[in-house]
């Protein structure tokens, strides 16, 4: 079942998921060359506990996997998504690293990923994060009362492959609220007028994960890494469906 929430549930959604927005505005500034993927987690994980919340992926589960050990996933190159932060994992001018980070405040969760360039980067990892966050916003702007979600998948999927990119293969964005996966699936790739109906006052997380070689992935526990090792990139919001446009909870 999707949830609706009411107003109470909304000011609290909106409070969890603007220390989300905090967080990775903050990492703008905070993730440069010589720093490790732990600093960045260590970083998150203050910044949120300041703010009287909770990291919600650490100590996370799923079946067959221990808990996930850290604040954030930080998945640095040809990593797609769950990345576990390390102190050997020391970030280099060119690299790309994406940030995905869950908080949970008074109930409720927030969830944004985002990807950021690590000083200088190339032409090629430029324009893979710039066709990710557009497909982001194509799927966003389908995101109303009324629409379905296949609405969503099939606009995120079509500009991707119209790009010459490919959508990360079995990785979705989810419904949130009071748990921090919830119903509906919403697939980065689909078909129009298909799937559940999106309703004023639902809450999804839309995070389209892009690749520039293949849509194929290799699992290796929580992380999930493209298949011919060529970069990849993530972003997605926390966002409330409207009338109108969708309400990005997770912009700072």
């Amino acid at each position: 079942m999707i949830s609706i929430k009411n107003k109470s549930e909304i000011a609290k959604m909106r409070e969890s998921n603007s220390i989300v927005a905090l967080l990775l505005h903050k990492l703008d500034d905070f993730i440069k060359p010589g720093i490790s993927t732990y600093d960045i987690d260590k970083f998150a994980e203050e910044l949120i506990r300041s703010k009287s919340a909770k990291a919600a992926f650490k100590g996370y589960t799923i079946p067959g996997l221990a808990p996930f050990p850290a604040a954030v996933c930080s998945s640095v190159n040809s990593c797609i998504v769950h990345g576990i932060p390390s102190k050997k994992r020391i970030l280099h001018e060119g690299d790309i690293i994406g940030i995905d980070v869950g908080v949970y405040k008074n109930g409720f969760f927030g969830d944004a990923a985002k990807t950021f360039k690590v000083g200088e980067i190339s032409e090629e990892a430029a324009n893979l994060m710039a066709v990710t966050r557009e497909a982001l916003n194509q799927g966003i702007i389908q995101a109303r009362d009324g629409a379905r979600v296949g609405d969503i998948s099939h606009a995120i999927g079509s500009y991707v492959s119209s790009q010459g990119y490919y959508v990360a293969d079995n990785l979705t964005g989810h419904g949130i609220g009071r748990a921090l996966h919830e119903d509906p699936i919403i697939p980065n790739f689909g078909t129009k007028g298909k799937g559940p109906r999106l309703r004023k006052g639902m809450t999804i997380a839309v995070e389209p994960m892009v690749n520039i070689g293949t849509n194929r992935v290799i699992e290796k526990g929580w992380e999930y890494f493209v298949a011919d090792d060529s970069l990849s990139a993530h972003f997605e919001h926390t966002m409330l469906i409207t009338n109108d446009e969708a309400e990005l909870l997770t912009e700072f």
